[in-house]
């Protein structure tokens, strides 16, 4: 989740917001809620969707909006970030640097603006270049579907 700097967590014991209007949420709801049955129900899909997870258990770790987690191999190969247009460009930054940084196991990345409809999708080894697409290839599937 991007946090704007206003309302930024606090190491210092100060007060915790957090930046979670009901569209934003809406999203997150919508894709875990069809993502869940493509994976519990129906078997469809290999990787569990998750709401606002750690990416690491064992420490205080990023949290994107969506994960896609292989239990098996107890890594995320798909993240999902949800921002309106002021926020793209941190939610830009990062989704770049957590699979980039080649730590978590991801190997695509999604950005979804609400206000303008919009994906951006990155993926490992792309140098830093987004391309406009919600079609995952490691799923095989559109993730527009599910808004």
């Amino acid at each position: 989740m991007y946090f704007p700097a206003s309302t930024k967590p606090s190491l210092a014991g100060e007060d915790l917001g957090i930046w979670a209007p009901v569209e934003h949420q809406r999203v997150i709801s919508l894709l875990t809620m069809g993502l869940g049955v493509l994976y519990h129900r129906e078997k469809a899909i290999p990787l569990e969707p998750l709401p606002e997870t750690m990416l690491d258990e064992g420490k205080a770790s990023q949290v994107p909006d969506v994960s896609l987690r292989d239990n098996e191999a107890a890594q995320t190969p798909v993240i999902i970030e949800v921002c309106h247009t002021n926020g793209l460009k941190g939610d830009l930054r990062k989704v770049i640097q957590l699979i980039d940084e080649d730590i978590y196991g991801i190997r695509e990345g999604f950005i979804y603006d609400y206000r303008t409809g919009k994906w951006q999708r990155y993926c490992f080894g792309d140098g830093g270049l987004t391309t406009e697409s919600s079609f995952s290839v490691v799923l095989n599937l559109d993730l527009n579907q599910f808004l």
